[in-house]
C-alpha cells in the first residue's frame, strides 16, 4: 500500500525556498551572526557582567532611589495617558464617521466634513507613527531633562493611538439612535452623549486601561533619553557596569509589570461583568469607584511631578518651542544623506523583520508547555519565563545584547527576539488553550503520535490568529526596531541619535521622515497579509 502524502508539501517547500530568498538579504544587512554570541571574548564580558548582578543591590540610599523612581514612572505613565485622553476625544469626535451629519446626506458642508477629517486622520498617522522615545528625546532637547519631556511624548503618541482606536469604536458600535437625534436636529455632542457612549462605554474603558498599562512600559523606556523614572536610573547603572543595581532595577521592572497586568486584567473583568449584568452605562459600583481612584491618581500623579505645564503657555516658550522645531525646516535631502538614511531604514527593516521572525519561533515553542499540555508546574514555570521577558523593555535587552554580540542590529535582532517572544508566547499560549480539541483527538484515537497530532490538528486552527498576532507584533516592533540605535543597536534611531547630538537638526527631520514612512509602510502592508489570511 502506498505512504499517504502530504498534499500541501510541495507549497510548502515552495513557501520555505521563498522566505530563504527574501530573509537572506536582510540577514546579511542585519549582520545576523549567532555564532559570535559563543565567542570567549564576548562570553567572558557577559558572564562578567551578568555575575555582578548577584546579590541584587539592597542598601538604603539605593532603595530610596529605586523606590522614588517607582512612583515617578507610575505618575509618568498616568499623567501621560490623562494627556492623551484629552488629545484623543476630540480628535476622535470630529474624525469618526458615525457623527457625521455630511453622512445624512450631500450639503454644502459636506466636502470641507471630508476635507477636514482626512487632514485630521494625517494627523493621527504623525502623532502614532512617530515613536514615544523620539518625542521624548525632542522635548528633552527643548525643556530638558525630566519627566514633562516623557509625559509630553506620551500625551502625543498615545493621544494618536487612543483617537484612532476610540473613532473605530465609534464606528463598530449601533449608530442608528446617533444618527436619529441628528435626523430631530440634535447637536452632535447629544448624538455622542446619548446615542453612541451608552453602547460602547465598556470596551472604551476597558481599552484606554490596557493603554495605560502599555504606558508604564513606554514610561519605563523613555528614561533612556533623561525623561526620569525607572529607565534614568536603569542608564545610569548599566553604563557604570554595576550589575548589582541592574538586578534590582529589573526586578522591580518585573513586579510593575505584573502588577500592571493585574489590575488592568481585574478592571477589564469588572467591566466584562457589569456590562453582562447590564448595568445602565456598563459600569457598577465597583467599577465607578475604580474609575475614581485612577482619577485620583492621575491628578495625584501631577501634583508630585510638578511638571510646570503651566510655563509652556507662556509667549516666550510659545517662541522657543517654535523656534526648536523650525530649525527642522527644510530636510536634508542630499543624495549623500538620502542614501545614507536608506541604508538605515533597510537596517531597521531587517532588525524588525528578523527579530519578530525568531520571537515567533521561540513564542511557539514556550507556548506549548505554557497552554497546560505538560502538566501545571511546567506551565506555572513557563508563564513566569515568558512573564520575566516581556516585563524588561527592549532598551534594555538591547543594551545587555550589546555586551554578548557587539555594537550593531545583531543587538537589535536579539533584543526585539527576547522580549517579543514573552508577548508573543503569552498570546500563543492563551490562542492554544481555546483552540477545539476535536481534529487533534481524532488523529490521536486513530493511533497517530502526540506531535503529529499537533503539527496536523491543533495547530491549523490557529495558525491564521498566530500569524495575525506575529504580523500585529510587527507594526510595533518596526517603531521600537526604529530607535534600538539610541543604545548602539544600530538603524535608524543611531542615526538620529548621533545627528541630534551634534545639533543637526535637518539631518535629524530627514530621519524622523524616514521613520514615520517606514512606520506607515509597514503598518499597511501587515493590514494587507492580515486581509489575506482573512
Amino acid at each position: 500500500m502506498k505512504a499517504p502524502r502530504d498534499p500541501a508539501a510541495l507549497a510548502r517547500v515552495g513557501g520555505l525556498l521563498l522566505a530563504t530568498v527574501v530573509l537572506w538579504p536582510l540577514a546579511v544587512i542585519g549582520e545576523f551572526r549567532p555564532w559570535v554570541l559563543f565567542e570567549a571574548q564576548n562570553l567572558r564580558v557577559m558572564g562578567g557582567f551578568l555575575g555582578g548582578f548577584l546579590p541584587p543591590a539592597s542598601g538604603g540610599e539605593f532603595l530610596a532611589y529605586l523606590g522614588q523612581a517607582t512612583i515617578e514612572t507610575l505618575a509618568m505613565a498616568s499623567a501621560g495617558i490623562a494627556l492623551a485622553f484629552v488629545v484623543a476625544v476630540p480628535l476622535a469626535v470630529a474624525t469618526t464617521q458615525a457623527l457625521s451629519i455630511s453622512r445624512l446626506g450631500p450639503g454644502p458642508g459636506r466636502r470641507r466634513g471630508e476635507l477636514l477629517r482626512a487632514g485630521l486622520r494625517i494627523l493621527l498617522v504623525v502623532l502614532r507613527g512617530i515613536p514615544e522615545l523620539v518625542w521624548a528625546l525632542l522635548f528633552v532637547r527643548v525643556l530638558g531633562l525630566g519627566p514633562a519631556a516623557g509625559v509630553l511624548a506620551l500625551g502625543l503618541t498615545y493621544g494618536g493611538m487612543l483617537a484612532k482606536v476610540y473613532a473605530e469604536i465609534l464606528e463598530s458600535g449601533d449608530q442608528r439612535p446617533a444618527r436619529a437625534l441628528l435626523e430631530a436636529g440634535g447637536s452632535r455632542l447629544q448624538a455622542l452623549c446619548y446615542g453612541l457612549l451608552p453602547g460602547v462605554a465598556q470596551e472604551l474603558t476597558s481599552y484606554t486601561v490596557y493603554r495605560w498599562e502599555c504606558a508604564v512600559r513606554a514610561s519605563v523606556v523613555m528614561g533612556f533619553v533623561g525623561a526620569g523614572g525607572l529607565g534614568q536610573l536603569m542608564d545610569q547603572s548599566m553604563k557604570m557596569l554595576n550589575g548589582g543595581e541592574a538586578a534590582s532595577i529589573l526586578l522591580t521592572f518585573l513586579a510593575l509589570v505584573l502588577a500592571a497586568d493585574a489590575l488592568s486584567a481585574f478592571f477589564r473583568r469588572q467591566l466584562g461583568e457589569a456590562g453582562t449584568a447590564g448595568h445602565a452605562a456598563a459600569l457598577g459600583p465597583l467599577p465607578l469607584a475604580i474609575l475614581a481612584s485612577l482619577g485620583g491618581a492621575v491628578l495625584a500623579s501631577f501634583a508630585w511631578l510638578d511638571l510646570g505645564l503651566g510655563a509652556l503657555l507662556s509667549r516666550a516658550a510659545a517662541a522657543s518651542i517654535a523656534d526648536f522645531f523650525a530649525s527642522f525646516w527644510p530636510l536634508d535631502l542630499s543624495a549623500g544623506w538620502l542614501w545614507k538614511v536608506g541604508q538605515g531604514a533597510l537596517e531597521t527593516l531587517a532588525i524588525s523583520v528578523l527579530g519578530t521572525l525568531l520571537a515567533t519561533v521561540c513564542a511557539l515553542l514556550l507556548a506549548l508547555p505554557a497552554s497546560g499540555r505538560h502538566g501545571a508546574l511546567l506551565e506555572q514555570a513557563t508563564r513566569f519565563v515568558l512573564n520575566a521577558l516581556r516585563s524588561v523593555p527592549e532598551l534594555v535587552w538591547a543594551t545587555l545584547m550589546a555586551l554578548a554580540a557587539g555594537l550593531g542590529p545583531f543587538a537589535g535582532i536579539l533584543a526585539l527576539a527576547l522580549h517579543t517572544s514573552g508577548v508573543l508566547g503569552r498570546l500563543f499560549a492563551e490562542a492554544l488553550q481555546n483552540a477545539p480539541a476535536t481534529p487533534r483527538d481524532a488523529l490521536l484515537e486513530a493511533g497517530t503520535p502526540a506531535g503529529v497530532a499537533f503539527l496536523y490538528g491543533s495547530l491549523p486552527t490557529v495558525t491564521p490568529q498566530l500569524l495575525a498576532y506575529a504580523l500585529y507584533r510587527w507594526e510595533m516592533n518596526i517603531r521600537m526596531a526604529a530607535i534600538l540605535g539610541f543604545v548602539g543597536a544600530g538603524g535608524l534611531g543611531q542615526l538620529l541619535y548621533v545627528e541630534l547630538s551634534l545639533f543637526h537638526q535637518a539631518q535629524a527631520s530627514t530621519v524622523i521622515a524616514a521613520m514615520l514612512l517606514l512606520s506607515v509602510a509597514v503598518d499597511a502592508a501587515s493590514a494587507s497579509l492580515r486581509r489575506r489570511l482573512g
